[in-house]
């Protein structure tokens, strides 16, 4: 196991005790449990999740029965950002379907409770898993693991948005169109030097996007770290984080998982480098030609899409470059990310060549 694997381990899994910046008024959550959640018997004791989600997280025990709350930040907030009610409407809506999430209990939208909107989950007891070689495991524990994360995401791209209540969720349809010309804005609102190479990719994108597949749910950060595995079983026992949840195109949600195979192994979930076959890893090929056999969907043209997933990183990484030059992004962490723009870019450019742009 590496140190970095380690290291995530440490900082990521497990909780820690409440500060007073985060703490909450435990009588009004308390009445509001007994309102609210069915089966509820306090007493209630609460700490933390360590993990870095933008929605803190908590950790609710009761005599009989643990829960898990997240709400937004205390504060301001940006319109749509820490959307927890889209988390808890996906969820609330892929539960009954049998599809893997945390059971639902209640969502609260009145921020007079505990200062913000929040909602209550079932605890979802199994293993988080950060390293995407999964050194702890057998080859063939690997490939049960990632096998799993494919089916479960082919069973989420083939639901019926509209039979599980969730027709009004997003647009349906220009999914791509509709992200391209996003993040085109957003670049260019934060942009602090020209970069050829992305106006071209700015230029050739909207101009050669593949038909859209059908219209599904879409997760938007579907990767190994967003979801809870069996103790026992090599499957996923639930899909977390639904903030980015919305309806579009199903293969640049797949995709953007699919571009774990072309990220460095660093300790998260990137393979690039790693010997997938010594490891059990099923390679990118037989990845999509899983998917492709459970969805019934056409062959994408993965390197457009590859092309287009580093664009839309490289347009949000842009907007934290720009707030590091400001001054008004000051952690390590930022500058760190900010300088990931240019090589972004430049692997967009790479596989957009490889796609049939001409340079």
């Amino acid at each position: 196991m590496s140190d970095t694997a380690i290291d995530f381990d440490k900082e990521m899994v497990g909780t820690v005790e409440v500060t007073d910046k985060d703490a909450m008024d435990l009588a009004a959550l308390t009445a509001w449990f007994e309102a609210n959640v069915e089966g509820f018997e306090g007493p209630i004791s609460y700490s933390k999740f360590k993990g870095g989600q933008s929605n803190p997280t908590y950790r609710i025990d009761t005599p009989n029965r643990s829960y898990v709350l997240r709400r937004q930040p205390f504060g301001k907030l940006l319109p749509s950002a820490h959307a927890v009610d889209r988390e808890y409407a996906a969820m609330h809506a892929l539960g009954p379907t049998g599809f893997p999430v945390p059971k639902t209990y209640g969502l609260c939208e009145d921020p007079e409770v505990i200062g913000s909107k929040f909602f209550v989950m079932g605890l979802a007891d199994g293993r988080s898993l950060w390293n995407g070689a999964l050194p702890q495991c057998t080859p063939a524990e690997r490939r049960e693991i990632y096998n799993s994360m494919i089916d479960t995401f082919a069973d989420l791209h083939t639901k019926d948005p509209v039979a599980i209540g969730l027709g009004d969720f997003g647009k349906p349809t220009d999914y791509c169109a509709r992200q391209i010309s996003r993040w085109t804005k957003q670049y260019k609102l934060s942009e602090t030097e020209l970069m050829p190479k992305m106006e071209r990719l700015i230029e050739w994108l909207p101009q050669t996007i593949p038909p859209q597949h059908g219209s599904s749910v879409v997760h938007g950060d579907y990767r190994l770290d967003n979801m809870i595995f069996e103790k026992d079983a090599n499957r996923v026992l639930a899909v977390l984080d639904w903030e980015l949840s919305t309806l579009g195109d199903p293969i640049a949600d797949f995709s953007y998982l699919m571009l774990n195979w072309h990220n460095p192994a660093d300790g998260r979930a990137g393979l690039l480098g790693l010997d997938l076959e010594a490891l059990g890893i099923p390679s990118q090929d037989e990845a999509v030609e899983r998917y492709v056999a459970r969805t019934g969907y056409p062959v994408p043209p993965m390197d457009w899409y590859f092309a287009y997933n580093l664009f839309r990183l490289a347009g949000i990484i842009q907007g934290i470059k720009k707030r590091v030059i400001d001054g008004t992004a000051s952690s390590a962490h930022a500058r760190e990310m900010s300088d990931r723009v240019a090589p972004l870019v430049d692997r967009a450019y790479d596989f957009a060549l490889a796609a049939g742009m001409e340079g």
